[in-house]
């Protein structure tokens, strides 16, 4: 443990406390992971997206530092340039926020890129991207919802993944329903 020499960092709106941003380390990891293997399908032997996730897993349990995930963050994001698949792309973007979830708690919206890489992969199935930020909403323990909702609102976004990050948003603040999302995933048909 390091000495304080009374100038420490006092946590800003977007990063929140370090417990904080383990609560929401693990449930980034499993939204994330949940789409991990369309990455996987296409560059099988490319291990930057998973190795985000441990490294934030293993943050969540204290045994990684902020500026190593961090780095794996980084290459996750890098292995998201380096595929063409639009859904593999999006799988490893959600791979690269959910392990800059270590030092900045507003990447935790960054889940988003998992439902939206859900819907790029079955786009005859228009309640793709609404099933994956259900099961993202539920899996969110009270304790995640509590550090998330403690994040400002997030700046409106246009297209699909702002509608997805807004969308979370208000629905762990106190309503909203996944309604919208589904005619837009189908392009405008219910």
């Amino acid at each position: 443990m390091e000495e304080s020499l009374g100038m420490e960092r006092q946590p800003g709106a977007l990063t929140l406390s370090e417990d904080d941003r383990r609560v929401l380390a693990v449930w980034a990891a499993d939204c994330a992971e949940r789409t991990l293997s369309l990455f996987e399908a296409q560059a099988p032997s490319d291990t930057r997206p998973r190795d985000a996730i441990d490294g934030v897993r293993a943050f969540a349990r204290g045994e990684m530092r902020i500026g190593k995930v961090r780095a794996l963050s980084a290459r996750a994001h890098a292995a998201a340039r380096e595929v063409v698949d639009p859904a593999a792309v999006a799988a490893a973007r959600a791979a690269g926020h959910a392990a800059a979830v270590a030092h900045m708690a507003a990447h935790a919206r960054g889940v988003a890129y998992a439902a939206k890489a859900a819907g790029l992969a079955a786009p005859d199935d228009p309640a793709a991207v609404a099933n994956e930020v259900r099961w993202q909403l539920g899996h969110a323990s009270p304790a995640v919802r509590d550090v998330l909702r403690r994040l400002p609102p997030p700046t409106h976004r246009s297209g699909m993944l702002g509608a997805l990050i807004s969308d979370m948003h208000t629905r762990l603040t106190g309503g909203g329903s996944l309604r919208h999302l589904r005619r837009a995933d189908s392009g405008g048909r219910r």
